[in-house]
């Protein structure tokens, strides 16, 4: 979602671990790795170590957590609109992708009340089933992720989720390991790693921007008819 749909901010984090753990913004340190294409709940333990907190206070905060991020977010909606607008292309590629006949929703590291104050305030949660998502609040391991998302489209739709018919649009290199893992088809775009970086991780299809008509083209080849564009 964040880096696929709307540019990467951690602003929002920052606060919310400050608040949490009575730390000063500036004091808040994020890990040099593992932060993009990881859960909310690996990243705030992470940076609170990183920052100087006890490991068993880094975990026990993780409760507070999930009340401040939801009092953040909801504080921040006109800066969100104001900061984080979505990339070009973004919620046309949602539309186009519907009305193909798709079923959607997101599979994102941001626990949910984050990823729906997101979604919503910038206006891209139409065309988007939020209600069988996969979210960081539901597990830390993103790989477990997928699992929570075929078990809430088994329960809505009353059939099982078909790996070979899902499609995943990310941006980053977990995202990839993410829906390999799963069986899904991995498209990805090139909003922050480079197409270099990205077709390391070997995806089924990279794009360099949400053109729509390019998105639509990339997921109906990959979920109906099980082959895409190159990835190189």
């Amino acid at each position: 979602m964040d880096g696929t749909l709307i540019p990467a901010d951690l602003r929002w984090l920052r606060r919310a671990i400050a608040k949490t753990y009575d730390l000063e913004q500036g004091a808040v340190t994020f890990p040099a790795k593992k932060v993009h294409g990881y859960t909310d709940e690996s990243i705030v333990v992470d940076a609170a170590l990183a920052s100087g907190v006890p490991a068993d206070v880094a975990e026990d905060g993780i409760s507070r957590f999930h009340d401040v991020m939801a009092g953040v977010m909801d504080e921040g909606r006109d800066e969100l609109r104001r900061v984080q607008p979505p990339y070009p292309g973004a919620a046309e590629s949602i539309v186009g992708v519907r009305r193909q006949g798709f079923t959607q929703t997101v599979l994102t590291g941001n626990i949910r009340v984050a990823a729906e104050v997101k979604l919503r305030t910038l206006g891209l949660d139409a065309g988007l089933d939020l209600d069988i998502g996969g979210y960081g609040s539901d597990d830390r391991d993103r790989f477990r992720l997928p699992d929570v998302i075929a078990g809430r489209f088994a329960r809505a739709f009353g059939s099982p989720l078909r790996p070979d018919k899902v499609v995943v649009i990310g941006d980053a290199p977990n995202d990839i390991a993410c829906a390999r893992h799963a069986g899904f088809w991995a498209a990805v775009v090139t909003h922050r790693a480079s197409r270099d970086e990205l077709a390391a991780c070997h995806p089924d299809v990279i794009l360099d921007r949400l053109d729509p008509s390019e998105v639509v083209a990339a997921v109906t080849s990959l979920a109906r008819h099980g082959g895409g564009a190159p990835a190189g």
